[in-house]
């Protein structure tokens, strides 16, 4: 071979080393870049926006786990979509079964599974027989207490720090209330109060009055947190 020929080589052999030195730290700029972005975006309350960005970014590698875990919030949290997020949930599992949220995540799996059901078959937030078991449940609870009024009378004393210790705990919980904000669910708003979605039904119950529909709750309103 000429030696030109072998300098030209040298040189062609060196620059293609150089590309594959630039694309391996091409990619992880980007993907970081992809990331921030999209954590961004996510923060001033762009979701459709960070949800692109964030798929942008997936390659179903290990580190894509945390990826997964926030699109199935954005889903789960602020989209009301139980369908999508379980979907990421059981992505994250797949990529990181011992991760750092693995234990909340199957909880999640397990609350959204009954919520992609109800919202597949087109049924309300809460089954209309545990609707019907709960207001039974509070007729019976009132009867019981209508139908005791001498021991009731028995014991004033009783009674009155009874109520005083009740009004002390409602007291209490109307001290902690939280104000709507714009995307937020039940579900998140007990994942923020409780680290789990599981306990939406109560912060329903203490706002039965003022929540008209549990699916699309009003920014600016206050509720109760029990």
């Amino acid at each position: 071979m000429p030696p030109a020929d072998k300098f030209w080589l040298c040189w062609l052999s060196i620059f293609v080393a150089f590309c594959f030195v630039g694309c391996d730290r091409l990619i992880p700029f980007r993907y970081n870049q992809l990331v921030q972005d999209a954590d961004n975006k996510a923060a001033r309350g762009d979701f459709e926006r960070a949800i692109n960005l964030y798929e942008a970014a997936l390659d179903d590698s290990p580190r894509c786990a945390e990826i997964h875990y926030k699109l199935a919030l954005l889903y789960d949290d602020k989209l009301n979509d139980p369908v999508s997020a379980l979907h990421h949930f059981k992505r994250y599992i797949a990529l990181s079964p011992n991760g750092p949220h693995a234990k909340e995540v199957t909880n999640s799996i397990k609350h959204d599974e009954i919520a992609a059901l109800t919202a597949l078959s087109g049924d309300s937030v809460i089954p209309r027989s545990e609707a019907v078991q709960l207001r039974n449940e509070n007729l019976n609870l009132r009867k019981e207490l209508e139908a005791r009024p001498g021991s009731l009378r028995s014991a004033p004393e009783k009674s009155q720090a009874s109520d005083a210790s009740s009004k002390k705990t409602a007291a209490k919980k109307a001290d902690r209330t939280y104000v709507v904000r714009s995307g937020d669910t039940l579900f998140s708003i007990s994942r923020k109060f409780y680290k789990s979605p599981k306990r939406w039904k109560e912060i329903l119950e203490a706002n039965r009055k003022n929540i008209r529909d549990p699916k699309k709750l009003t920014a600016g309103e206050t509720l109760v947190i029990p």
